[in-house]
């Protein structure tokens, strides 16, 4: 029977297998890719990032064509800062004090708003504004040019006096520096998790140390690639790409770092020699890993077809990330480890003779097979209960947050906004705009004059052709008072050519409209390219429809369960409208990978044991293996929460929830008891023998040596 899984292991790997891990090449297939990664680090490092405001925005939208617009005009449509002045200890601003601020609103080129110069005092006298233009093509240009007006600011303000800066422009800053240094946190933080739950899952204090370092190696390699990549073809990507692209390569790399070592532990059960039994293995566990990186290659891939550029790009880059991953794990790790002895599983060193993990009758998951087996029917009723029960949360989903809700830890740029709104209108500090190429501005003046709802406007720019206009609208902050005055102005300026509306809540109008485009065409599209890769992998039409029904009931749930969990202990309004695209994309890929990791090795046994035997046989031997990856998964995307933006935390939680529900509820439970009930019908139009199957309804035990 050796000679026959040799055999076979030699047929599925070929000559690759052999040169990965063959006595006289692993040394090089290890050593070559490590060196050459870490030369990378320092020589090349990451691609530059020069991201402009039309690539945040989706493609086709009317703020979207006014920003293009803007780029005519004489300062290219600059955005503002809003320079915010109130007394310190509250009360009323001295005449002093507000003539040494008009001095200073000078000194920073603030634009005049008003009758009494760049200074404009509310009507308590408790606070002043000054709007000062900032120029910059760049998010990085535009942090400078703010960070520089506070420095200006903090040494010129009157004594008594607090400044704050706020506006559109120090809203973006400080969106990019809750990202300084975030690359570094988050990946201290994901090794160092990823590093314990792996030393608790092998038990060893060094077995740990190979994996981690191959991923931690290729997580950088590919942050470089992806981005130098994007740089070359010159695809926007933002501040969170590299965060999210770390994320899913430590977690996609390890969990298949998992399933090859624990088929390689089983393999020195049975063979003397390290080089074959890692031949096998991997000759074995390649054909799971392929499929499921494909899927997640092709799952990843249909972000192209988003109308934001940054989300184009994070489709880039992660797609990039994945085949770095699997490289790393199929081909490095193996190699690798073949250059220990067996002393690495140390204290629990592998022997000849011991028997596999899959024959035992007393592990965890062999008693839940056997459990499962007396009455799938029943589990399958509960597991889907449960299921829906968890899901009914969906139905108060909302979705667009506001500007001030965007943080986990408010900047100033939000505490700013929210002092402004104590004492002037809303409106006034983060205006409509709108950018107009009609031969009479003053006509399109009148007309947002008199529209419904604004209560103030003024041409701030003109030239080359085109002319901004501000408009105050009434109402609070991402209220839908605004939202519906920003489409009443719409439709007023309908008639007019080349009349667009922007400004921030103009752009979140539109940016929910294109994700619910977005949604509308990828969600379908990965289903559809999930369904086809796990037909193509199991030409079984019924188990693969059955598996992208679990793996799209686990979504529902985990994002039904994530919603009471952001309305109750973590305060969240509403999703960001990036959240549910992004969660599913995420948690559909990589969830079906365990699936596939299970139904693999429960086919490969079936051919032996039968169906029924089959599938409880492989529920025992990749158990354990899936259940830690499926841990260590949902951790490190919990992990996004170390970085204070909402968005980020949303995606993580209802990627970590779901990863757990399939790892421990859909995969261990629900997948075993349909297989189960349906029995061959699960298989069709494959039929495999009866060796292995019982009449009753539970399974006999097998003997210890069985496979």
């Amino acid at each position: 029977m050796e000679d026959t899984a040799a055999r076979t292991g030699h047929d599925a790997g070929g000559r690759l297998t052999r040169l990965i891990t063959g006595r006289r090449t692993a040394w090089l297939v290890a050593l070559l890719p490590l060196v050459l990664g870490v030369l990378m680090l320092g020589l090349v490092g990451e691609g530059d990032r020069t991201r402009t405001d039309i690539d945040a925005l989706p493609a086709g939208q009317d703020s979207t064509y006014a920003t293009e617009l803007q780029e005519k005009l004489p300062d290219k449509g600059a955005s503002t800062a809003v320079v915010v002045f109130s007394a310190s200890g509250g009360g009323k601003l001295e005449q002093r004090a507000l003539g040494e601020l008009r001095t200073l609103a000078s000194d920073v080129k603030a634009a005049p708003v008003g009758p009494d110069g760049p200074l404009q005092v509310s009507e308590d006298g408790t606070a002043a504004i000054a709007v000062v233009p900032v120029e910059a093509t760049t998010s990085d240009e535009n942090s400078d040019v703010v960070a520089d007006l506070r420095d200006q600011l903090a040494e010129g303000v009157p004594d008594g006096v607090e400044e704050e800066v706020t506006g559109p422009a120090a809203v973006r800053a400080d969106l990019a520096e809750v990202f300084a240094g975030a690359d570094v946190r988050l990946l201290l933080s994901t090794i160092g998790i990823v590093a314990i739950l792996l030393v608790i899952t092998y038990r060893s204090p060094v077995l740990w140390l190979v994996p981690i370092i191959v991923v931690g190696v290729a997580d950088r390699v590919a942050a470089i690639v992806a981005t130098q990549v994007l740089a070359r073809l010159d695809v926007a990507w933002d501040e969170s790409t590299v965060g999210i692209l770390s994320v899913l390569v430590f977690g996609a790399g390890t969990n298949y770092a998992l399933l090859l070592i624990s088929r390689y532990r089983d393999e020195l059960r049975r063979r003397e020699s390290r080089h074959e039994a890692m031949r096998v293995a991997l000759g074995r566990t390649a054909p799971a890993v392929l499929a499921s990186a494909t899927t997640v290659v092709l799952g990843v891939l249909t972000l192209l077809l988003s109308l934001t550029p940054t989300t184009r790009g994070l489709g880039l880059a992660t797609a990039i990330g994945i085949v770095v991953a699997v490289f790393a794990a199929l081909v490095v790790l193996p190699a690798a480890l073949v250059l220990f002895g067996r002393w690495i599983f140390w204290p629990k060193v592998p022997h000849v003779g011991e028997a596999s993990l899959v024959d035992s009758t007393t592990s965890v998951f062999a008693r839940i097979g056997h459990q499962v087996s007396r009455r799938p029917a029943a589990f399958v009723v509960a597991s889907l209960v449960f299921l829906a029960v968890l899901a009914t949360g969906v139905f108060g989903l909302r979705s667009g947050l506001d500007t001030e809700d965007q943080f986990l830890d408010e900047p100033e740029a939000i505490t700013a906004l929210q002092r402004v709104g104590e004492s002037f209108p809303a409106g006034l500090v983060d205006p409509a705009r709108v950018v107009t190429g009609a031969d009479d501005p003053r006509e399109v003046l009148r007309t947002i004059a008199d529209t419904e709802g604004v209560s103030g406007a003024r041409i701030t720019e003109e030239g080359n052709g085109v002319a901004q206009i501000e408009a105050v609208l009434a109402g609070d902050t991402g209220s839908q008072e605004v939202r519906d005055g920003v489409e009443r102005l719409r439709d007023r300026l309908a008639d007019y050519d080349d009349t667009h509306v922007t400004g921030t809540e103009a752009q979140a109008i539109d940016e929910n409209t294109g994700a619910v485009r977005d949604r509308m065409v990828i969600l379908p599209l990965i289903l559809v390219l999930v369904l086809g890769a796990l037909l193509a992998l199991l030409r079984a039409p019924v188990a693969a429809v059955l598996l992208v029904l679990t793996v799209l009931a686990t979504y529902v749930a985990a994002l039904g369960a994530s919603w009471w969990l952001f309305t109750g202990p973590l305060g969240f309004d509403a999703l960001d409208n990036s959240t549910p695209l992004l969660s599913f994309l995420f948690l559909v890929a990589l969830g079906v990978d365990y699936n596939i990791f299970l139904v693999t090795r429960a086919r490969e046994e079936a051919r032996t044991h039968g169906p029924r035997r089959g599938m409880l046989r492989a529920l025992t031997a990749t158990g354990g293996v899936i259940t830690s990856a499926g841990i260590v998964l949902a951790a490190v995307f919990a992990v996004l929460g170390v970085l204070p933006l909402v968005v980020l935390a949303q995606i993580g939680t209802v990627i970590c929830i779901g990863v757990l529900l399939d790892t421990l509820l859909v995969r261990t439970v629900l997948v075993p008891a349909l297989a189960l009930l349906l029995g061959d019908a699960f298989w069709w139009p494959k039929r495999f023998g009866v060796q292995g199957r019982t009449t009753g309804g539970a399974d006999t035990p097998e003997p210890a040596n069985a496979g």
